[in-house]
């Protein structure tokens, strides 16, 4: 049982991004994950005053698609960001200036037509996360996600059709467990290296999964084919850290057998 791959998605709604290895610190949730989001005009944000708000108060791929076009980075230290649409570059800023957010803001009114009355905002609040989950407690809104790659696989033979991981969208994925052994387990402790964690709950699956990744299309019901074929929609889980320690790819995931 060892981790595959890591990621982290600064920008609710767009692109992953690798990571080579990862801090994991009791409470902190999975570093710089869902620091940013695209709020709708609308959305009630305050950064003064930031809580928790569903994520339909936000630009997602549940509604908005065409998200999963673009290639996007945002550097942790330096807070360059970075867009690419269609192999073009179509936005380099420093989210860390006002003129950088003014620039990103705009980009998005005109990525999907919006009226003034529309723009959206750049909400930003550390130590506030935009997780789905932030509205359940902030316990979970510092939750890791993780992904049976296996349950991906059998999933994938079930339907007939390749299933991207990344649909998921999770933090840590991982392999050598049974498919969907993880359900299994809510509750549990493991060990990653010197990180102890705790499964908290199933990961119930939205609309967001809907879409291919690579093609930014809607060519996979995945909840009902989940629904269909296992009398669920849940694929994966959300875990809380217990106790810190660095996780990469390659180290083991060790069931605490107590």
């Amino acid at each position: 049982m060892t981790i595959a791959r890591l990621y982290h998605y600064p920008v609710k709604g767009l692109s992953p991004q690798p990571l080579e290895r990862v801090e994991l610190v009791p409470g902190h949730g999975f570093p710089f994950d869902r620091m940013f989001g695209i709020a709708r005009a609308d959305s009630g944000f305050d950064p003064q005053n930031p809580r928790p708000l569903p994520k339909q108060r936000f630009f997602m791929l549940a509604r908005d698609a065409r998200l999963a076009a673009l290639r996007t980075r945002l550097d942790p230290a330096t807070r360059r960001f970075t867009i690419h649409a269609d192999g073009r570059l179509v936005l380099d800023c420093d989210l860390a200036s006002v003129e950088g957010q003014a620039a990103t803001v705009d980009y998005f009114v005109q990525l999907f037509d919006l009226t003034p009355e529309n723009r959206p905002l750049l909400a930003h609040a550390a130590p506030h996360r935009f997780t789905d989950v932030s509205v359940t407690s902030e316990q979970m809104m510092n939750a890791i996600s993780l992904i049976n790659l296996a349950s991906v696989r059998q999933l994938g033979e079930r339907v007939g059709a390749e299933v991207d991981p990344l649909r998921f969208r999770a933090n840590v994925y991982f392999d050598g467990w049974p498919a969907f052994s993880e359900l299994e387990r809510v509750g549990q402790e493991f060990r990653i290296g010197d990180a102890r964690l705790r499964i908290l709950k199933r990961t119930q699956r939205c609309a967001a999964t809907e879409v291919n990744p690579a093609t930014a299309q809607r060519d996979l019901r995945v909840p009902q084919l989940l629904t269909e074929h296992y009398g669920h929609a849940d694929m994966g889980v959300y875990a809380e850290v217990l106790s810190g320690g660095t996780i990469a790819p390659g180290l083991a995931i060790a069931l605490d057998p107590r």
